[in-house]
């Protein structure tokens, strides 16, 4: 059916991230198998400490070098897998920084393009003088505000002292002022005026009147 279609049948190709667990788990299949060759080494040491010199301990000894030949092999294959783990991981590295990088200059792009147009719109002549008017406008206010400020009828620059002097004048008139006032109209007045004969009776005053008049 797929050839009739025209479907195609491979698979994806691997990644170097599906390439480095690969190699992985073939570097821990690896390692198990040492770790066995290990033991049996142990177990042939042991038996060749407990012979005595023959062709019984030739061939125990045949048997551990053969055991010992293989684990070399293995841990050079561990080697070689481990240095390919090392470039693939690498090579991924490189390419994700790549890619990083490329993205950011495609940003840098967009940004460009975009400050470009912005500031196309901008006149500079424009803005400068669009600064001077602001200036000579904020000119004309602060003048316009002095201007509405202006006192009329004060002399522009007036003598401190020439004030305190006639202060003091004015208080040397007020006092000449007092003198012509009969006492009674003073504020500090306590005698009654010679019109007066007696004083002003008080509230208090009638009915002590009323009492002795009972009486």
């Amino acid at each position: 059916m797929n050839r009739l279609f025209g479907a195609s049948s491979s698979k994806p190709k691997p990644s170097l991230s599906d390439a480095i667990a690969s190699t992985d788990v073939r570097i821990d299949s690896i390692e198990v198998k040492i770790r066995k060759l290990d033991a049996e080494l142990t177990k042939f040491r042991d038996q060749m400490k407990k012979m005595r010199d023959g062709p019984g301990k030739s061939a125990v000894q045949q048997r551990a070098l053969r055991v010992l030949k293989q684990k070399k092999l293995y841990e050079g294959q561990i080697g070689q897998l481990q240095q390919q783990t090392f470039n693939m991981e690498q090579a991924s590295l490189t390419t994700e920084n790549l890619r990083n990088t490329m993205a950011t200059v495609d940003a840098m792009k967009t940004a460009n393009k975009e400050m470009k147009k912005q500031y196309g719109k901008l006149d500079v002549d424009k803005i400068e003088q669009m600064h001077f008017e602001m200036e000579d406008l904020i000119e004309q206010a602060n003048e316009v505000q002095e201007s509405m400020s202006r006192t009329y009828g004060v002399p522009d620059e007036v003598d401190e002292a020439d004030l305190e002097a006639e202060l003091d004048a004015l208080g040397d008139d007020f006092g000449e002022e007092e003198e012509g006032i009969p006492s009674y109209l003073r504020e500090d007045a306590t005698e009654l005026p010679d019109f007066v004969d007696e004083p002003p009776v008080t509230e208090s005053a009638p009915k002590e009147r009323l009492g002795e008049g009972v009486v």
